[in-house]
């Protein structure tokens, strides 16, 4: 519900009552965000000033209170694992050597959360690149099934954990709304129309908070150095996908220690995805995903597991058959 539904004068009484952004929201059932808003406004148009009351009422906001809807999703999180991949590009009839890896893992160290990185879709078809020469990729509908069929073993894989599963999107998941509302946008709203219709155990969101400090999204800074780009930057630890690179960059200021983290790509790098458009040149690309650890509430040295050959990875100093 909007806050205009109370006057000027109302909204300043409640203010002067609460003395706090966050006991006003929870009061009258609106977001942080809109109070905020708000009282900037009668602030400037009536030049008065609208103090909090007490600092030890007031909760400053938190990340996951600064944007509305779900853009942002988020938990608090003590003790716990979480598994995020990235760039699966999924294709019909084939399974790699990441995914079945990282199935195994799912099951052996039962994460508390689940996070697809984004581009699980491909969307070969959807794209706004021209088709490279004579080249054959599979419909829309042979990729979301493909797609479906992945996610859906994650899905299985997951069970015993009762792991969150969170789909933080992706420029070419993007690829299969932004092509329908371009070509047939009066279908807006109907089912079907979205590719979160098609995954319904999946929340999606544009990032992923744990505490507030580790950011989970799919791509900010690019280039060689996107990971330790985007811990400066952000100041916070960022897990990322996008580049395909798969890496831990550290950054160690006044602040302490945080992490810049890219999660690979969990197709294989030597794909059919993406054999026309690399030109089949070599690619600093590797396949794997990341398994981050918190204890005491803060981000552990992140973990690498990397494909290392047909049904084999890295992990923890031992080489893992399939």
């Amino acid at each position: 519900m909007s806050n205009y539904y109370l006057t000027d004068d109302q909204f300043i009484a409640e203010w002067k009552k609460f003395g706090s952004p966050q006991k006003f929201a929870e009061q009258h059932k609106m977001s942080v965000r809109s109070v905020y808003n708000r009282r900037r406004v009668l602030e400037t148009r009536l030049k008065i000033s609208l103090p909090t009351l007490n600092d030890s009422r007031y909760d400053p906001l938190k990340k996951l209170q600064q944007t509305p809807g779900h853009a942002r999703r988020g938990i608090e999180m003590e003790k716990g694992r979480v598994v995020v991949f990235s760039d699966a590009h999924f294709w019909p009839d084939e399974v790699t050597t990441a995914y079945k890896a990282l199935l195994l893992i799912i099951k052996e160290f039962k994460p508390k959360v689940i996070v697809a990185n984004g581009d699980m879709f491909d969307g070969s078809q959807a794209s706004r690149h021209a088709r490279i020469g004579w080249e054959k990729t599979p419909t829309v509908k042979e990729e979301l099934e493909a797609c479906q069929e992945m996610m859906g073993g994650i899905e299985k894989a997951a069970v015993g954990s009762g792991a969150e599963l969170i789909w933080t999107l992706g420029n070419h998941d993007a690829r299969f709304e932004t092509f329908l509302s371009a070509q047939m946008g009066t279908y807006e709203g109907v089912a079907g129309f979205t590719l979160k219709d098609h995954f319904p155990m999946w929340k999606p969101c544009w990032s992923y908070w744990i505490n507030e400090d580790t950011c989970i999204k799919h791509r900010w800074k690019g280039g060689f150095g996107a990971g330790r780009a985007n811990a400066l930057n952000s100041g916070v630890n960022m897990v990322t996908g996008h580049t395909h690179n798969l890496a831990v960059q550290p950054l160690t200021d006044y602040n302490g220690t945080r992490y810049g983290i890219q999660t690979g790509c969990l197709a294989d790098p030597n794909g059919e995805q993406f054999m026309a458009y690399t030109e089949d040149s070599p690619k600093d690309w590797r396949s794997g995903f990341a398994l981050l650890s918190f204890e005491e509430g803060r981000l552990m040295l992140p973990e690498l597991i990397q494909v290392c050959g047909e049904d084999a990875f890295e992990f923890r100093g031992c080489i893992n058959r399939l």
